[in-house]
């Protein structure tokens, strides 16, 4: 790494928004990414975050804004982890010491940030929806001069709400929408599926554009015959690009292609960009670029291409021990499970590390699928594999369960089929920021019939939990579990019906408060529970273990032993917990 960024005569300290882009020369900029790239590495280096992503967009969103006037022109970022470089040349790079920290930069676009940051964007493949109303917005309030872009991995390709947009994008053939597709074969892992396949024949081959090249500049030599022969060439050119080049699957779509580019050469993307700014109408623009370009331990990290590293070393690029986590005892657990159960299979939409399921990948790779940015489908393939005789796991985070919502409730829960979900990131995650709060889910999941879920306090309570969940053969379930290290562990000291007792309130009279801790919670209750005692202030704390359905019965017979009942949940207070148990 350079020492540039920070000292005088620093090219990035100068630029203070796209203006400043503008005006450096194009022999400039190398030194411009150089320095970007020494800031991204150093400052994701302290604290983590997405180093990977960033690292591969640089000439890219150096183009971007020396080509379009951000904020007049919309710039979208399908994935928002991807917008770090767009934040440094709007003017934040200064801030970049304190990324991902309170009071800092977020980890993703935010309107309280910058006026140029259009969609506090982090869940992928719905940029083109976006993209697809602020573009119609402009043409029927006149704003004819603007220009909507939406930036798109390959990975967010793999979502269906990427081709509803595409669908209505193509039909509307006026609009000033230029939609980058970011292709570097990768979401967090490598994109799988029919359409990643049709994009990697599309980056091995320029047999098309290298062939049509050479027929026109050869021909163009021949005289007489040889400009009406390239005219009958070129008039037949949707047969050659049948056989030759993939991107006739966007062009029968009617959108204008224009690729492939090479994403690392700033003044070939740049020409492209003006090139389809001036069609003034739906075009793509298809990029290439290499996950982590610029930092070789990025770019041979073979799990993730250093996606969202935890801190690290930025001269050996080690990354510091992390603490035995949720995810881990998940990781363990399900490949035991499935050991024991040949009808366990696993499924995950693009996450295969970030959810723990490599250990099972290797151990049982043909009981394994991945189906990309797709969770609709994810709980939907899942119906079919529980109506064919199997069981499955299917592991998401908390928050991209919201997207499947419809899934679970209709194509599951309707019918009483036997899918476990696991809900990693569950509750408050902190520094992910507020699209990636899994706070939700023991809220919207309430109203779904015939859905249990079970809450873990510790390690040992997760292996059983899963363990139980996997055993329901009558419907789904549902076990989540917080981002980072494990809770301590918790044993029980009495049972109450279903409900674990944590700690037992004064045997003589009624004791005061009951306790009812869900799942992580457990070790904040109880040391409550200790500060109320010092207080003569007596509490039952219990842990219900299964909040849904919950033990009615016993919990009801407990409140009534008890002057005030509180329950501790990492969840929103609407709908959740709270209020299962307020009605109960």
């Amino acid at each position: 790494m350079s020492e540039r960024t920070g000292r005088p005569g620093s090219l990035l300290d100068s630029v203070k928004g796209p203006r400043d882009l503008k005006a450096l020369g194009a022999d400039e900029l190398p030194r411009l990414a150089a320095e970007i790239r020494d800031l991204l590495i150093s400052s994701t280096a302290r604290g983590g975050g997405h180093l990977g992503p960033n690292l591969g967009v640089v000439e890219l969103t150096i183009a971007l804004h020396r080509v379009f006037d951000s904020p007049r022109d919309r710039i979208l970022w399908d994935t928002g982890h991807q917008a770090y470089v767009h934040k440094m040349l709007t003017g934040r790079a200064a801030g970049f010491d304190r990324l991902r920290q309170e009071g800092g930069l977020s980890g993703y676009p935010s309107q309280a940030e910058s006026e140029h940051d259009v969609i506090e964007n982090s869940h992928a493949s719905t940029a083109l929806s976006y993209a697809d109303g602020l573009a119609k917005a402009h043409r029927l309030r006149r704003e004819n001069d603007r220009t909507v872009v939406a930036v798109i991995g390959d990975g967010a390709l793999t979502g269906g709400m990427a081709w509803e947009a595409l669908n209505n994008i193509a039909a509307h053939k006026d609009l000033p929408l230029i939609i980058v597709v970011n292709d570097n074969g990768r979401s967090y892992s490598p994109t799988i599926g029919g359409l990643a396949s049709h994009l990697a024949s599309l980056r091995a081959t320029q047999r098309y554009e290298d062939m049509l090249e050479f027929v026109k500049d050869n021909l163009a030599k021949v005289p007489v015959v040889g400009s009406p022969v390239y005219d009958a060439l070129h008039g037949v050119k949707k047969g050659i690009k049948d056989v030759l080049a993939p991107q006739v699957m966007f062009e029968d779509l009617g959108l204008k292609y224009i690729g492939l580019v090479d994403g690392h050469d700033e003044q070939a993307v740049e020409a492209a960009l003006r090139k389809a700014r001036d069609f003034r109408r739906p075009v793509i623009v298809h990029v290439l670029t290499k996950k982590g370009f610029g930092y070789s331990f990025a770019e041979n990290h073979d799990e993730d291409c250093f996606h969202s590293p935890s801190a690290f070393d930025p001269l050996t690029g080690e990354e510091k021990p992390k603490p035995h986590g949720w995810t881990n005892v998940f990781s363990e657990e399900i490949v035991r499970l499935a050991a024991e159960r040949e009808d366990i299979v696993a499924i995950t939409a693009a996450m295969l590390g970030p959810v723990g399921l490599i250990p099972f990948s290797e151990a049982y790779p043909e009981r394994l699928y991945d189906v990309g940015i797709a969770e609709q489908h994810a709980l939907t393939s899942a119906a079919g594999l529980a109506l064919g005789g199997l069981h499955p796991v299917v592991a998401l985070y908390s928050t991209f369960l919201n997207r499947a919502f419809d899934q679970l409730l209709m194509d599951v829960a309707l019918h009483r089929l036997p899918v476990t979900v696991v809900l990693d990131r569950a509750g408050v995650t902190g520094d992910d920021g507020a699209s990636h709060n899994g706070m939700w889910d023991l809220s919207i999941l309430q109203v779904v019939p015939g859905l249990s879920i079970a809450v873990p306090r510790d390690e040992p309570r997760l292996r059983e939990l899963l363990a139980e969940a996997v055993a329901i053969e009558d419907g789904p379930s549902v076990v989540r579990y917080p981002k980072g290290p494990v809770s301590t562990e918790i044993e029980a000291v009495g049972r109450l019906g279903e409900m674990d007792v944590l700690r037992q309130g004064r045997q003589s009279g009624d004791p005061d408060v009951l306790l009812v801790c869900v799942g992580p919670m457990a070790e904040l209750c109880v040391e409550a529970a200790a500060l109320l005692d010092a207080q003569g202030i007596s509490a039952t704390v219990v842990d219900p273990r299964w909040v849904k359905p919950l033990d009615e019965e016993t919990l009801a017979k407990a409140a009534s032993a008890h002057k005030l009942v509180v329950v501790v949940e990492d969840n929103g207070r609407v709908g959740g917990v709270g209020d299962a148990v307020a009605r109960a």
